[in-house]
């Protein structure tokens, strides 16, 4: 079996969803499993070693002057020559590009691209479908989500081989776009729907909040939770010193939707408390200069609160930092104001030992019920997140109960193997049907 994997780049960005892609292949292929990853835009930056093919389709820039400059000139395919270029695209990475991810700035070019073969990028469409028939002649297609589902019916048409799509967390970016833009995504989604063979959801969560958005039959739906690679993981937890300041630790974009005001509100109060002498707080994880002005105000508040200097705002960083990072921490929260449905960052936490506090909507009650590794507080409330953090610091057979845990559960049941095993399996049952 020859899978071609198609997914997207999110330009400068560590992303979930990339990694996540990455880790699947990875694993299958270190499973014998003959896939390739195609990258879609930009190429993907992830902080494992990249398994992605280098020549990036649907460039990023291209379809971004095919959708503003629709109609052929000499200048404008000037340009498209140039934006072709696979090294001016692998420079993306490099650049601070925060509109490539703005649901309100590309509102037209993603009902362009969901229309396919029909939209303004048809040429780039019609490029990758060449190389697919001509070079890959995969037996089986995975579009990494619904927003690039727009390939589906051509893939039909062109080489005859099912289509298998992921259900990842797509609607965060649907519901950024603007009436009547959205109400339009989801037709088109619900359109390209019928071209897809069957559907792998990331938690239970979202195939049903997602499913039931898009009207999908529940029985094209498999659900296959996500898996994170352990090898260089610490081998042993070692033992929790209580002789120094506890830390709590965030990663993930530093962002609105993420919630790190809520933590930073939370950790304010827990210092204003008087219970915890030299609590520290960690913070890591991508900024774009469109958030500039959120981490400021977020640093601003810290000062006036008097607790700037217990907290330390590491930015992006490395996979080695990000380990390193984990295993410093006591506790960790990425108190999302949206429903996340994956919750990578709560599997790295765990499989580090350490528990996690998360709000109780979107995957991460499954997690922590299919984990034991942490507590769930109210969402977008400080105060309760608070109780249930001071609740984790004073109790210390607790936090030892869920470190284990949650350590265990990751082994177990959500390692990168396990996650490849079942995306496996759930193409072989496409294929025989």
């Amino acid at each position: 079996m020859k899978v071609a994997y198609m997914a997207t780049g999110a330009a400068n960005m560590y992303c979930g969803s990339c990694m996540r892609d990455n880790t699947l292949v990875a694993a299958m292929r270190q499973a014998g499993q003959d896939v390739t990853m195609i990258p879609l835009y930009t190429p993907l930056r992830v902080d494992e070693e990249a398994v992605s093919e280098k020549h990036v389709f649907y460039g990023g820039i291209e379809a971004y002057l095919l959708q503003r400059f629709p109609q052929p000139s000499a200048w404008r395919d000037w340009l498209l020559r140039l934006a072709g270029s696979q090294a001016i695209i692998r420079l993306l990475p490099y650049f601070d590009i925060g509109t490539a991810v703005d649901p309100a700035a590309n509102a037209e070019m993603t009902l362009s691209m969901l229309r396919g073969e029909m939209g303004h990028q048809s040429s780039l469409l019609a490029q990758m479908m060449a190389w697919l028939a001509d070079s890959l002649q995969p037996d089986l297609v995975h579009l990494t989500n619904t927003l690039i589902s727009g390939p589906a019916r051509a893939i039909k048409q062109t080489l005859n081989v099912p289509v298998v799509c992921g259900l990842h967390g797509e609607d965060i970016f649907i519901d950024g776009l603007p009436e009547p833009y959205r109400q339009q995504a989801l037709d088109l989604i619900r359109e390209n729907a019928a071209h897809i063979d069957h559907f792998i959801a990331i938690s239970q969560y979202y195939a049903d909040y997602f499913g039931n958005l898009v009207g999908l039959d529940p029985a094209k739906i498999t659900l296959v939770r996500p898996g994170i690679s352990l090898a260089d993981y610490r081998e042993e937890l070692t033992a929790v010193s209580f002789d120094k300041p506890p830390t709590i630790g965030y990663l993930a974009r530093i962002s609105p939707e993420k919630g790190l005001h809520i933590l930073v509100e939370a950790f304010i109060r827990l210092c204003e408390s008087g219970e915890f002498p030299g609590l520290r707080l960690k913070v890591a994880g991508y900024l774009s200069r469109a958030h500039n002005g959120y981490l400021k105000t977020i640093n601003r508040r810290l000062k006036e609160a008097g607790y700037s200097h217990r907290v330390q705002i590491l930015g992006t960083v490395s996979r080695p930092e990000k380990l390193a990072l984990l295993q410093s921490l006591d506790l960790f929260s990425v108190p999302t104001i949206y429903r996340d449905p994956k919750g990578l960052p709560v599997l790295e936490a765990l499989a580090s030992g350490v528990p996690v506090v998360q709000p109780a909507h979107g995957a991460f009650p499954e997690l922590v019920a299919a984990t034991g590794g942490g507590l769930l507080h109210k969402p977008e409330d400080p105060a309760d997140l608070a109780e249930k953090l001071a609740a984790l610091l004073f109790d210390r057979p607790l936090r030892e109960q869920l470190r284990q845990n949650g350590r265990t559960a990751v082994y177990t049941h959500f390692s990168a193997g396990r996650m490849a095993a079942e995306t496996g399996q759930v193409y072989g049952r496409v294929l025989e049907s």
